[in-house]
């Protein structure tokens, strides 16, 4: 049966909400200090409403909100998919890792079938100020003419030499894109971690205001997942990013004030639960409830239904949304062609991030990215049973192989496959479930 639309589903909304809010309390999702002051007021301003009874108007009749209930309804459709037919099934047995061992092919590619609504691709130009991290250096930003038109971001001295060679060209393709923000500071950075033959490049974008880094940003994040910004969803995007830096703006610029008014009561407000622990450690109650009441002061008109919506809109926009981590040993790989990829040194510990469209490896010691693999390039996984090893092939002969070390490496296939199947099914929600191919994908040799 089709799933009803989330505004009119408040069974599903809520469950939708709690899993958001516990999930920020409990620190599974980190989020930034100015964040944490939005999401406890929009905690509170539910908390009330819902203690008044007071539902308000249903959100349906807010055109802005079928964008946001468009997003939710593909929480769990995050990768971009294709036609059922397109899916590989898994096998009975992997290739080259011994008996007893299950294997699967990678999904269709991120950019397939092509969405974008425009005959012509829009491009973006401004001056932006560019600071890239380098060893024994004290440089900072630096102004340059920056030119970013598909998936392309090139950047020159001026804008007199733009018509040249730029001093840089970088596909984002496959990066990772992070927000460095900060609202009341007037900072909006964009951290870009390119990848490249060395691993991962990093750069940053600073920006001058909230409405060029909206636009910047929307753009880098359908680039990340090779789509240009002539994508029917740029201009959502752009919005949905507005929306949220407008939750964290604040009248009194940060002074500490308690804010005045009939919506500046504390009657019911328990700053300490509302707040992630770590928030908890770092202030006073007294200090937490000015910061949180005059959060309030942007949220007090929305009804209940619009507050949990932006509250589950504002939790999936975070950077670490969706991702889960894996301590695992990475082995090294018997070399089978000079394309090929071996990870060297001892069989030492490391994170792997596993997101609904890329897989993360991170560095343990330091929690730096050393590398992104983006599931639109796997061509098949396989999983060893007997040493309980999973090895990955992407394209252009890439071999990744690690056993996990803080869970079952079934928990890692599961996980997968799972997306994958995500990936395969249409963004309209009448279609049958194919459970067949969700266990082939997700089970391993045991199953069968």
């Amino acid at each position: 049966l089709p799933v009803p639309p989330l505004q009119t589903d408040p069974v599903r909304l809520t469950q939708l909400y709690e899993q958001a809010r516990w999930d920020l309390l409990l620190e599974e999702t980190d989020c930034t200090e100015e964040e944490m002051m939005v999401f406890a007021a929009l905690q509170y301003h539910i908390n009330k409403l819902s203690q008044s009874g007071e539902v308000g108007e249903p959100a349906g009749t807010d055109l802005g909100l079928d964008d946001l209930d468009a997003a939710l309804n593909n929480l769990e459709v995050k990768l971009e998919g294709s036609a059922p037919t397109d899916v590989l099934v898994s096998r009975g047995s992997g290739q080259g890792l011994g008996s007893g061992s299950s294997a699967g092919t990678g999904p269709p590619s991120d950019s397939s079938p092509p969405q974008d609504s425009l005959t012509t691709i829009p491009e973006l130009k401004d001056n932006l100020r560019i600071f890239r991290p380098r060893k024994l250096t004290l440089k900072g930003y630096r102004q340059h003419w920056v030119v970013f038109k598909e998936t392309t971001l090139s950047y020159y001295k001026s804008q007199d030499e733009a018509p040249g060679d730029p001093i840089q060209q970088l596909n984002l393709k496959g990066c990772e894109v992070v927000p460095d923000v900060n609202v009341s500071g007037q900072k909006f950075c964009i951290k870009l971690l390119v990848p490249s033959p060395e691993g991962m490049s990093e750069i940053y974008l600073r920006c001058q205001d909230e409405q060029q880094y909206a636009r910047w940003m929307a753009g880098c994040r359908l680039a990340s997942k090779g789509r240009t910004m002539a994508d029917s969803s740029y201009a959502g995007e752009v919005q949905a990013i507005l929306a949220f830096l407008s939750l964290q703006r604040t009248g009194g610029g940060g002074s500490g004030t308690q804010p005045q008014g009939p919506d500046a009561s504390t009657e019911g407000l328990n700053p300490y639960g509302l707040v992630a622990p770590r928030f908890q450690r770092k202030f006073k109650a007294k200090q937490l409830t000015p910061r949180i009441l005059e959060a309030h002061q942007n949220v007090a008109q929305l009804s209940l239904t619009e507050a949990q919506l932006r509250f589950i809109q504002a939790w999936q926009s975070l950077p670490d949304f969706g991702i889960s981590y894996f301590t695992v040993r990475v082995g090294p790989l018997l070399t089978l062609s000079p394309l090929r990829v071996r990870f060297k040194g001892s069989r030492k510990d490391e994170i792997l991030g596993i997101a609904n469209n890329r897989l993360i490896r991170i560095d343990l010691a330091v929690g730096d990215v050393v590398k992104t693999w983006r599931f639109s390039n796997m061509r098949q996984w396989n999983v060893n049973w007997d040493i309980r090893q999973v090895a990955i092939e992407f394209d252009e002969h890439i071999n990744v192989a690690f056993s996990c070390v803080s869970a079952s490496c079934r928990i890692v296939h599961e996980y997968i496959g799972g997306y994958i199947f995500l990936s395969t099914r249409e963004r309209a929600r009448g279609e049958e479930l194919d459970e067949d191919l969700f266990l082939q994908l997700t089970g391993g040799h045991e199953a069968f």
